[in-house]
């Protein structure tokens, strides 16, 4: 066997060495050597107790464990911003609960919801131990904002109100989903746009209320905040009234179902927006009340068109605000106002000569159709606004060069500029008005696809649009961004029978996770839309 000639002596090998040199020295001034000689005390021989010392004072280092830094967590929308760290990251255990920090016991239901998301006890507000999960309301940061900090295995996640706690909730549930845990750092994360969501004809159509349920548990889990209700149509009205029980569809929401469905929306901060269009789109309520009509010179009876200059048609319209503003305690109200047919005909005053002269005695020579139309929609505002909700009206529903204009407190739900009195986005931005964004190009999910509508698809929202695109593909000038208020993506209902709800449900879910992409974090996302949808798909379930 061959031996390597030995290099210099280092480290323990050295002191080794320098203790088997005292030793030998020792021996030679005769003191006991060899282990068969007993000391004067009966113990050990110096010599072994002295070489015995250095494997005592000098142990072999222990091997620790070192992690890399941290990724930001897979979530949809994506996080805006993670500080990474090393360390192992959360993971639920057995042991561990979901507590509530120091004056927090408004955010009780976040904590019971993904205490039960998560398989882990709920304790209430508690000193968090190990593996825990805290919850905390606090700081100063934008509306619906929130920090998740994992650190020596534990989470705390903070927001100065419930809403971006329950966000916080919301990237912890998915990313323990996704991957079976969450990473180690600091999230700091908020919306780029207050209003975000997903609205629904269930005028002309009648969905369930548990199919709105799953909806809002959807929205709730993307980070969306706005349901929007479209329940008075020409095909049907849809919530149970006790004003004017006879325009009622057979198939309806009761009361007692809505009271439920606000529930729910309140615990996944969600604010559902209703809306009872008007003076078009009442088919329903004159079906119940015929003589409501509109008729032409000509003996026309456009379907869904109430006779505004009969104050009849504005009695009980108000009736029907002033009972459902009473039922939802949210902080919107949708007047509607688009696409009254009076107004599309090629001249509304020779064709409708009632409402011409309606206009010329309330306004004077220069009064007009839309004048008459224009104070319809304010005097619906003035019997919503005591409430104090925020208004809201199709842009197609604000006329130019009129001698009545729209209230400025109305904001523009713009959807069209095709339709009679539609403008391109600008002039209504350059007005000042604020504008909600819900694009037909891109986010109208038309049952049946009529008049050349396809159904949007979620890798078009997603590559293509921003809240900026309000009409077409076309965005507006950035400077304009603070006044778009942000977007919702829209079923409606034309051909009610050409998808079961169920059949909604799965063709609007990748369009909504894109749409919550879009509207949470204007910059551009940084995965493609195979990666996006095979996270979505991951951790949404």
């Amino acid at each position: 066997m061959r031996h390597s000639p030995r290099g210099p002596l280092r480290g323990p090998a050295l002191l080794a060495a320098a203790v088997a040199l005292t030793t030998v020295a020792a021996c030679s001034n005769g003191s006991p050597s060899g282990a068969d000689s007993p000391s004067p005390s009966g113990t050990a021989p110096a010599a072994t107790t002295s070489a015995a010392k250095p494997a005592t004072t000098t142990p072999s280092p222990t091997p620790t464990r070192t992690y890399p830094l941290s990724r930001a967590p897979r979530t949809v929308p994506a996080v805006r911003s993670h500080e990474p760290a090393r360390g192992p990251g959360w993971k639920p255990a057995a042991s561990a609960g979901v507590v509530l920090g120091a004056n927090s016991a408004g955010l009780a239901d976040e904590g019971r919801l993904l205490a039960g998301e998560l398989g882990l006890r709920y304790r209430g507000e508690a000193a968090a131990g190990p593996g825990d999960v805290e919850l905390a309301l606090g700081g100063k940061g934008a509306a619906e904002s929130y920090t998740l900090t994992v650190k020596d295995d534990r989470v705390r996640i903070t927001g100065p109100d419930e809403a971006g706690v329950f966000y916080g909730t919301r990237t912890l549930k998915q990313s323990v989903k996704g991957s079976g845990a969450m990473p180690e750092g600091t999230v700091a994360d908020r919306p780029a746009k207050p209003q975000r969501g997903l609205n629904v004809d269930i005028a002309r159509k009648h969905f369930t209320a548990a199919w709105l349920e799953d909806r809002i548990r959807e929205m709730g889990d993307l980070k969306l905040n706005q349901l929007g209700l479209h329940f008075s149509d020409d095909q049907g009205f849809r919530i149970e009234s006790d004003s004017h029980p006879e325009v009622v569809s057979e198939q309806h929401l009761t009361k007692a179902e809505v009271r439920r469905i606000l529930a729910l929306a309140a615990s996944r901060h969600v604010t559902v927006v209703p809306e009872i269009d008007s003076p078009g789109h009442l088919g329903a309520v004159i079906a119940a009340h015929p003589d409501l009509q509109l008729v032409s010179v000509s003996g026309r009876t456009p379907r869904g068109a109430v006779d505004i200059s009969d104050p009849a048609a504005a009695r009980i319209v108000d009736d029907l605000l002033r009972e459902y503003t009473a039922l939802f305690p949210g902080a919107y109200w949708h007047l509607g106002a688009d696409e009254y047919v009076a107004l599309m005909a090629k001249d509304p005053e020779a064709t409708y000569p009632q409402l011409a002269r309606a206009a010329r005695e309330a306004y004077g020579p220069s009064g007009r159709v839309q004048d008459l139309a224009t104070d319809w929609l304010n005097d619906r505002a003035a019997t919503v606004r005591p409430t104090g909700k925020t208004l809201k009206a199709w842009n197609d529903g604000f006329f130019a060069g009129g001698v009545v204009s729209a209230a400025k407190d109305i904001e523009v739900e713009y959807w069209t500029g095709k339709e009679y009195g539609a403008r391109p986005p600008l002039p209504y931005l350059q007005a000042g008005r604020r504008l909600v964004n819900l694009n037909d190009e891109y986010l109208y999910y038309v049952l049946g696809e009529p008049n050349q509508f396809t159904y949007p698809t979620g890798r078009r929202i997603y590559e293509q649009w921003t809240p900026l695109v309000v009409r077409g593909t076309t965005p507006v000038p950035a400077r304009y961004d603070a006044q778009i208020q942000g977007a919702r993506f829209a079923v409606w209902c034309d051909f009610s029978n050409a998808q079961t709800q169920d059949q909604v449900a799965a063709g609007i879910r990748l369009p909504l996770a894109a749409l919550s992409q879009k509207v949470w974090d204007p910059r551009k996302p940084a995965q493609t839309w195979s990666e996006f949808r095979a996270l979505a798909t991951k951790v949404r379930g």
